[in-house]
This record gives structure tokens, sequence and C-alpha cells, in this order.
């Protein structure tokens, strides 16, 4: 069964949302040498849904009577690196899916992205960027790294704003090796010390990649005019969101987010933007073709 939003929303443990999610999608983050040089036999590991089928060693599963599939440890110089905004804005809930928000979605999109890249025996790490703060781990492969990145977006917590621009810079240091770069975020604030972080790696030539999430709400100005909303990284008041309001709102975040896709485009960042409500794997398979959002 594809997996929609709120089926996400609703399992418990990111790795099942993540099998959820991945079953069938037969996609890889970039162009692998699966054949040839570089590419040596590691381990055989049991099949889970999502593997590819020709990768089953259909010998050892007349043996077993069980699916296992060939694990190859190969040459690869590509790292993938994970960076997910969890700045106070994250937080915002979706009002048509229960239980989940921009910070949940992104979580379970960067995790799928981790499951991939462990799947095709590259490095990956992840950089949590909130609270003023941004929390490392170091890209390493294999399932334990899995593990560990998992473990990391499942405690991440939305709060405060992003690390200034020196933070970012020394966490970002793995700018020095080829890397795929995947940063999840809302980008309500654009020019930041993240899209500067982002806009400097892809001017070093790195593969960067930036998912913009949205609620159905925020994106049609759907908000309950009886509630009171607040900035949640603002020292402002609280206000109503009447409907004499909507018109402007949605002027202004139209030409917000055109500046986005604007400086995007001119730095050759693939951009994909996406409310939460939409089902993961459509928006995964955007994230993955490279371009696939321009």
């Amino acid at each position: 069964m594809p997996a929609t939003a709120a089926l996400a929303a609703h399992t418990g443990k990111l790795a099942l949302a993540i099998r959820h999610v991945l079953a069938g999608l037969g996609h890889g983050i970039h162009v692998g040498r699966e054949r040839g040089a570089g590419v040596e036999f590691s381990e055989y590991r049991a099949y889970v849904p999502g593997d590819e089928w020709r990768r089953v060693d259909w010998k050892l599963m007349a043996r077993a009577d069980r699916y296992f599939v060939r694990e190859a440890e190969r040459d690869s110089h590509v790292a993938v690196w994970l960076v997910l905004d969890a700045s106070a804005s994250m937080r915002e809930p979706s009002r048509a899916v229960e239980g989940l928000s921009k910070l949940g979605y992104a979580r379970l999109l960067l995790g799928c992205v981790a499951a991939i890249a462990q799947r095709q025996g590259d490095a990956f790490g992840l950089v949590v960027c909130g609270g003023e703060r941004a929390h490392l781990i170091p890209a390493l492969r294999g399932p334990r790294q899995l593990q560990r990145v998992l473990a990391r977006l499942e405690a991440a917590d939305a709060g405060g704003g992003l690390p200034d621009g020196e933070t970012l810079r020394a966490s970002l240091h793995f700018a020095r090796a080829p890397a795929v770069v995947c940063a999840a975020g809302d980008f309500l604030d654009w020019p930041s010390p993240l899209s500067a972080a982002l806009l400097r790696l892809r001017g070093m030539r790195h593969d960067v990649r930036v998912l913009c999430l949205h609620t159905q709400a925020e994106a049609d100005g759907g908000f309950d005019p009886q509630l009171a909303y607040r900035d949640p990284e603002g020292a402002e008041g609280t206000m109503r969101f009447g409907r004499d309001l909507r018109a402007g709102y949605l002027h202004h975040r139209a030409a917000h987010f055109d500046e986005v896709a604007r400086q995007c485009r001119r730095h050759d960042l693939p951009l994909v933007q996406a409310c939460i409500e939409q089902a993961p794997a459509e928006v995964l398979r955007s994230l993955l073709r490279r371009g696939g959002g321009r």
C-alpha cells in the first residue's frame, strides 16, 4: 500500500514509516557503479521491501527458502549529507492530518534518503540546525550508521532559530569532499545563514538539493480566523488571521517564494516545493530526480 502522509504521521517508529515509503521505490540518489571495477562482494542481508530484485541471490533463496540480497563494497567517493532545519517554525502542524508537522515530514523524507544511501553503499551524515546550534553526525557507511542517523532524526525537536553563519561554516567542513547535500526546511527566512551555506556549497560544485516544505494552510492561506497566531521565532505579539489579511498574506508569500525559486535557478539548485499533506513517495521521487523541481 502506498504510504500517505496520514500513515507516516501515525506510524510510531521512523524506521517502519521509511519502509512503507520506500516499498516499490526504485530510485537512487546518484548514478552508481553497480558493476565493474571497484565493486566487491561484501555480505548477504535479508531482503526488505524496496530492494532491487536483480540483487536477490536466487541460488541462496533455493537453499534457505528466504530472500537474501547481495551487499557490495563500492569504490565510491560521494558522501550524502542530510541537513535538517529544526528551527521553531518547523513545528507548524498540518490542519488536515492530525499528528503531522513540517518537522515530522522532513525527518521522514531525510530518513528515506539515508536508507537509500545505506543501500547504495555510500557514506552519509547528518546536520541538525535548530536552537541556534548545529548537531553533527559525521559521514560513515553501514547499517549502524543508519541507526545512529535515524535515532538523531527522531530525537530532533523544533525550537529557536537557525545557527549563525560561523556555526554553520564550522559544521559544514565536509565541503572539501564531493558530496550530495539534501536540505529540508520551510525557508521562511531567505536569505538566511542556512541558505547562504547551501549556495556556498553549490558554488563549490557539490550536488545540493533543496526541499522546501509548507502546510496546505500556509500555501493557500486557509488559517482559522478564530484562532490567534504568533511568529514562533519572533518577539511580536499574537494576531488573528482575518479574511481581510488573506490577500495581502498570499501576495507577500508568493513574492517571497518566487525569490527563493529565482535564487535557486540562478545558482542551479534543484528546488522541490511540497505540502506536507502530499504522499511522501511523490515528494521523494522529485527530490531524487536531480532538477525535478526546477
